[in-house]
């Protein structure tokens, strides 16, 4: 059971399992080291604003992939995404923190499939795809694993994910399952018919309770290449570019296609939050999410940092009969 801790926004629960805060921690409210200098936005200052930032801290202490979880866990303290046993999709899910309270709040028997185009160590709990959400067939391959997950592994009342002999299966177990690229091989070579891709739109529909879209565009790389690896690819590919007008249009076409991603697979009453900088062209997503949803909102965490234009939409009760056209 997770613990009501005062902190920064009001009402914020943090996790306590698997990751445990120490009942003497000050809350962030009342933390002296919050009231230190501003963070800097430059890049030789990064490690002293990290060092100086509060949620920084905090994630460290429970075991959080990122500070990010207390941006998820702020608008789920307002809006109550989350429930036992719901089904949540993470799109753009590295390094994992939201994945990570997605997982906490709904167990036992949730389930959360993160995808995210950089490698990953994906937290306990998450089945991960590695590839381009925006390629049709890594979409097709995700709706395809949504179906097969519900079919395949119906909830048990009073267990959580147990081997044969009834133990615990240890954090990242491998299935015997074909590989990410072996599939999408396949899949590129049936793409010629079209009742593998009706198939595939259709036994994914009305499976997904939420929808989570932390993505943000990768940009072009002009330096660095000799740093450029598989732990390391394109300094983990930088959100932002700097330049405001090209951040916001990436980050639109971002959310229209999770939109449409939600259209295909949420069922009636499901929820989608994505993140988006804020720009001339977020009034026009706005209505469109507003065909699909019955309520849409628009939320600064305050865990966002003052400086960034980040913002995110929550989306909630998706109405039963509305579509998005692709």
């Amino acid at each position: 059971m997770l613990r009501p801790y005062q902190a920064v926004p009001r009402s914020l629960r943090l996790i306590l399992r698997p990751w445990v805060l120490t009942s003497h921690a000050a809350p962030l409210s009342s933390a002296l080291w919050l009231k230190g200098a501003r963070p800097s936005s430059s890049g030789t200052q990064w490690k002293q604003r990290q060092g100086r930032d509060a949620y920084v801290r905090h994630a460290k202490v429970q075991g959080l992939k990122s500070r990010a979880a207390f941006k998820l866990l702020e608008i789920d303290a307002k809006y109550k995404l989350f429930k036992k046993g719901q089904t949540v999709v993470d799109l753009g899910y590295a390094p994992g923190s939201w994945s990570q309270v997605a997982v906490d709040r709904t167990r036992p028997h949730g389930r959360v499939i993160g995808i995210d185009l950089i490698p990953a160590q994906p937290p306990q709990g998450v089945a991960a795809f590695q590839g381009d959400f925006l390629s049709p067939i890594v979409q097709k391959l995700v709706k395809e694993f949504i179906a097969q997950s519900h079919s395949d592994r119906p909830p048990k009342a009073g267990r959580e994910d147990v081997d044969k002999d009834g133990d615990t299966l240890p954090e990242n177990t491998i299935l015997d399952q074909p590989s990410y690229i072996d599939r999408e091989r396949h899949s590129a070579e049936s793409t010629g018919s079209p009742s593998s891709s009706t198939s595939a739109e259709s036994t994914s529909r009305n499976l997904v309770d939420v929808v989570l879209s932390d993505m943000s565009a990768p940009w072009e790389q002009a330096s660095g290449y000799i740093s450029r690896s598989l732990s390391n690819p394109y300094n983990r590919l930088m959100n932002t570019s700097g330049i405001a007008s090209r951040d916001h249009a990436g980050s639109m076409n971002l959310c229209e296609a999770a939109l449409h991603f939600a259209s295909d697979t949420l069922k009636p009453g499901g929820h989608l939050v994505c993140k988006f900088y804020t720009g001339a062209m977020d009034k026009s997503l706005e209505q469109q999410l507003k065909v699909l949803f019955s309520e849409v909102y628009r939320e600064k965490p305050e865990s966002s940092r003052a400086e960034s234009k980040e913002a995110y939409f929550v989306a909630l009760y998706r109405k039963g009969k509305a579509t998005i056209d692709h």
